[in-house]
């Protein structure tokens, strides 16, 4: 492969790579690309001449722009992040849900209706019947732990 073919290889591969950054972000392939670029100008004006001196300062180049620059765009231009406690457990207490089917506390075969879904539901004493409102406490594995609501602790929650 003679030097023309070479130094276009680095032109055109830095090129696709900056452009790839658009569709891959992460700052990696940019940084990659940009390396490719600068070799492939040392080429051009004849400072580069061995294929392998090329190849190890575009390899170094890169891990050096990645290393050392790419965390401070990142702190500038890193994105949006967010997070967000996902303890459906936490979030679920004290929330009013519907008894579909009796729950009692001798077995597992109450249902409930949370988040338009059916749950096993147990209560720890006594029985709710279906169709009446229940809150639940806490989830013993797939089981939801509820108890009976009273109509002005029903009422209140209708208020909010």
């Amino acid at each position: 492969m003679d030097g023309e073919t070479l130094t276009t290889i680095f032109f055109i591969g830095g090129i696709i790579l900056m452009i790839a950054e658009a569709f891959l972000p992460g700052g990696v392939s940019f940084f990659l690309g940009l390396s490719s670029l600068v070799v492939g100008i040392l080429r051009w004006f004849g400072i580069m001449e061995d294929p392998t001196t090329s190849i190890m300062t575009w390899l170094f180049s890169s891990i050096g722009l990645l290393l050392i620059i790419r965390p401070i765009f990142m702190k500038y231009w890193g994105g949006e992040s967010s997070y967000k406690l996902a303890d459906e457990d936490v979030e679920a207490m004290d929330q009013i849900v519907e008894v579909i089917e009796p729950v009692n506390a001798s077995d597992h075969s109450g249902r409930i209706r949370f988040q338009g879904i059916s749950w096993q539901a147990q209560t720890l004493e006594g029985s709710i019947p279906a169709g009446s409102k229940a809150k639940i406490r806490y989830r013993d594995n797939v089981t939801w732990i509820v108890e009976p609501v009273d109509e002005l602790e029903e009422n209140n929650s209708d208020e909010k």
